[in-house]
């Protein structure tokens, strides 16, 4: 029974470590095609019109984006429950459209704190809707999915978005996809600075070696206990007799 129970937890140790030198790989080649998508011409809305047409938008995730239009800022949203370096806060998403209006995009502008416990009022975010802006950045798939309990409530503040619903309650035709913006420093009309810190990965491949050392490390130290005390122990003792 316990050489059973000591190979089974050695066997799900070492896989463990595996998996996880597996997914530190993963995040190396996806680290490294973002950052040669990164050096290629920025797009614009012709290019991902045509793109989203043949159905390979998700081939040009990570390229540089230069897009002209409107703001719809009756269509912005704030994505809840999205932590920067520990603090919380919200991802302020607002559409982009094109100047013909036969393509828009969702535009992750980017991200602001959540105010102190007991204060309600929200960022103030200044989203002119009148005139043509250009907006940079990178073309990403749209804003990350949370864990939602129970239907999606309408309104400015939202756990998700998701891309089909709004097209259709905004009678929008939206890119399955998003542009995490660059560009200058925004602020909102209340002071706060819109961080623009995109990373590519949420764990670095670093984290994810050191994991896979301490899975490694367990499964010698669950082999080198059943030696100690499954083989050698017993057999001082048979000496001893």
């Amino acid at each position: 029974m316990v050489t059973l129970v000591a190979l089974l937890a050695l066997g799900l140790t070492v896989a463990l470590g595996v998996w996880q030198l597996g997914r530190a790989q993963l995040k190396r080649a996806l680290l490294q095609q973002w950052q040669t998508q990164r050096a290629l011409p920025a797009l614009g809305w012709d290019e991902l019109r045509d793109a989203a047409a043949r159905g390979t938008l998700q081939t040009l995730h990570g390229r540089p984006v230069r897009l002209v239009g409107r703001w719809l800022p009756e269509a912005t949203v704030l994505l809840d429950n999205r932590p920067w370096q520990g603090r919380a806060g919200f991802i302020a998403v607002t559409p982009l459209r094109a100047p013909h209006g036969a393509v828009a995009v969702l535009v992750q502008r980017g991200w602001l704190p959540r105010s102190a416990p007991g204060d309600s009022a929200l960022p103030q975010l200044v989203t002119p809707a009148d005139g043509e802006i250009t907006v940079e950045g990178w073309l990403a798939p749209p804003p990350s999915r949370l864990l939602e309990l129970g239907p999606a409530a309408p309104g400015l503040i939202r756990q998700n978005i998701d891309v089909a619903e709004v097209a259709a309650q905004w009678r929008l035709p939206l890119l399955q996809a998003s542009v995490q913006q660059s560009g200058p420093e925004e602020h909102t009309a209340d002071g706060m600075t819109l961080v623009r810190d995109w990373p590519v990965v949420a764990v670095a491949p670093e984290k994810h070696v050191g994991y896979a050392v301490q899975w490694f490390a367990l499964a010698a130290l669950i082999a080198g206990l059943y030696v100690w005390f499954q083989i050698v122990l017993p057999r001082r003792r048979g000496l001893a007799r």
